[in-house]
This record gives C-alpha cells, sequence and structure tokens, in this order.
C-alpha cells in the first residue's frame, strides 16, 4: 500500500515538472496595449520665429536665420572625391535628353569632330578618369554630334567645344598643286624616312631620279615598278616624263616615296584619275614603320632559341 502512494505520488511530482517545462518554452504572447492606457499625442507648438522670420513685416533678419539655413550643395557629385568628371557626364547626359527630340543627321554623316584624348580629358580635369568612365562621354558627345547642324542649340555648341582638340585635323586642307607656266605639277612624296620631290610633264615616259635613269637608280626591279606604279596602273607611261628628287632611307622607301609624289602630280593634271589611283592604293600616304627591335630579343617579336626550350 505504502509502495503504492509513493508511485503515484512520484508520477505526479514528473507530471507536474513536465508541464512547468512546456509552460517556460512557450513563445511569449506580446498584446497591443489598449487605446485608453496610452498617452495621449499632441503635435508640437508652432515654432515663433519673432522678427527673424521671413513673414515678418520688417523683413527677415538674414544674420539671425543663417545659423539656421542648411546649405545644398551646387553640383550633386558634391560628396564625391573629384566631381568634375561626374559633373561632366550629368551635364551631357541632361542635354542628351532635353534636346533628344530634336532631328538628327543620317548614319555616317555627321560632322567630323577630334575630341579630347583619354590623357587630355585627364590631365585637364587634374583626375585619374578611367578609360572605360571617358568612353560613356564620349558616346554622349556622338550622340550630340548628330543634331542637325541648323538646329544645334548654342548651349550645346559651347559645350561640345569645350571637348574639341584645340586643332582639328579634319579642317586642314592640302594646298592644291597648281601647273606652271611650264606645263609641270610639282608634288611631295614621303614613306617611312625618305622624301621625294618630284615634278610631272607631259612627254615620252623619260623618268629621272637624282641626276639618273631609273633603271641606274634602282638596282630592283620590284623598285623600279614601285616608282611610276601610278603611271603604270592609269596606262600613263609614255605620256608624262617624271623628274625626282629622293633623300633619306632606303631605296624601297625611296622607290615608294616617289610612287605618292607621282600620284599627286598626275592628279593635278588629270583630277579624273582619283578612282582609278584609290584603287591602285597610291592615293594616300603608308603610316607603317618597320618596327624596332626589343631588349632580350633577337629581332622585334623574335626570342632568342635557348628562351622557347
Amino acid at each position: 500500500m505504502e509502495a503504492r502512494v509513493i508511485r503515484a505520488g512520484f508520477r505526479q511530482a514528473l507530471r507536474s515538472n513536465r508541464l512547468n517545462r512546456i509552460q517556460q518554452f512557450q513563445p511569449r504572447r506580446f498584446l497591443a496595449t489598449e487605446v485608453s492606457n496610452q498617452f495621449d499625442i499632441t503635435p508640437a507648438a508652432p515654432i515663433a520665429f519673432g522678427s527673424d522670420s521671413i513673414d515678418s513685416p520688417d523683413g527677415p533678419d538674414y544674420g539671425k536665420l543663417l545659423p539656421r539655413l542648411r546649405i545644398v550643395p551646387a553640383s550633386p557629385s558634391y560628396f564625391t572625391g573629384k566631381p568634375d568628371f561626374t559633373d561632366d557626364f550629368l551635364e551631357l547626359q541632361a542635354l542628351t535628353f532635353k534636346y533628344a527630340t530634336l532631328p538628327v543627321l543620317p548614319p555616317g554623316q555627321a560632322p567630323r569632330v577630334a575630341w579630347k584624348t583619354h590623357a587630355q580629358y585627364s590631365r585637364g580635369n587634374g583626375e585619374n578618369v578611367k578609360s572605360s568612365k571617358y568612353s560613356k562621354i564620349l558616346e554622349l558627345l556622338a550622340r550630340l554630334n548628330y543634331i542637325h547642324p541648323s538646329l544645334v542649340p548654342m548651349e550645346v555648341k559651347q559645350t561640345l567645344q569645350r571637348y574639341m582638340r584645340d586643332v582639328q585635323p579634319f579642317e586642314n586642307k592640302p594646298n592644291p598643286i597648281i601647273i606652271d607656266r611650264h606645263g609641270r605639277a610639282r608634288a611631295v612624296g614621303r614613306r617611312k624616312s625618305s622624301n621625294a620631290w618630284c615634278y610631272l610633264v607631259e612627254g615620252t615616259g623619260e623618268v629621272i631620279v637624282n641626276g639618273k635613269s631609273l633603271s641606274q637608280a634602282f638596282g630592283r626591279i620590284h623598285d623600279r615598278e614601285s616608282a611610276v606604279w601610278a603611271l603604270k596602273a592609269t596606262s600613263r607611261l609614255d605620256k608624262y616624263n617624271v623628274f625626282a628628287v629622293v633623300q633619306g632611307g632606303g631605296t624601297t622607301g625611296q622607290a615608294e616615296a616617289i610612287t605618292l609624289a607621282v600620284a599627286k602630280a598626275l592628279l593635278a593634271h588629270e583630277p579624273a584619275l582619283k578612282p582609278a589611283l584609290r584603287r591602285a592604293g597610291v592615293v594616300s600616304r603608308d603610316p607603317r614603320r618597320v618596327e624596332r627591335k626589343k631588349p632580350g630579343k633577337l629581332k622585334a617579336r623574335k626570342m632568342p632559341a635557348w628562351v622557347k626550350r
């Protein structure tokens, strides 16, 4: 009997302990406080500025208002390290949005403009701007440059002028080659470090280079053909005489310099031959140069044999 009573008391103690643990770990419920128990919320009293108020009949006293003023930066990028680039970008972007509805020129017909290079822009602003960022400015400049010239606003013209180079190479026009009273057209040609001055006159196809015949001046057949290639490509070998003076560089450079000079002089006699000379590739100067030898290499790009091993 006593053992049965002890076991029943022990079970009741365990049951009560288990219930206490369950109640201990139950989440508490946070109920909102009744409205009647909350404090009454009332708005703050209006600020009385007194005589320094803007609406004061005596006028505002700016000396007293100044401590309470909040200065707003003029630039939206005031808190950046160097806001010049951001200001320029935002200005161009605003102009693009403002005049987006103006008529534009067809693709490829915009005026050719030489913009400032990345180095010139960074040096002018005193800021190390990344090239990827400057390319965004160039895109906006190109878009504004496509606006029809007769409708470009003055503020767009002034803004574009700030990004143009001081010297515009596209505005440079070569001096026209004039035929003198003796029927000679004088032209200058250059290739690598060679310079050639040529006189082209109607004749029987004679070619004199530095007082020598063509075969004496150039030993290679390739150089001889290069010197008169402009005449050969237009079938004018037996219609003009060439008198050339060359200096500097090697024989290949001298021959190709004569080619360019003869082509220029031939255009003075017959301007209609320009398409044929352009197809022959002798209208513009060849800008290629010999690549110089790099330190540690046998040639400009060739590595020594022991390095490849």
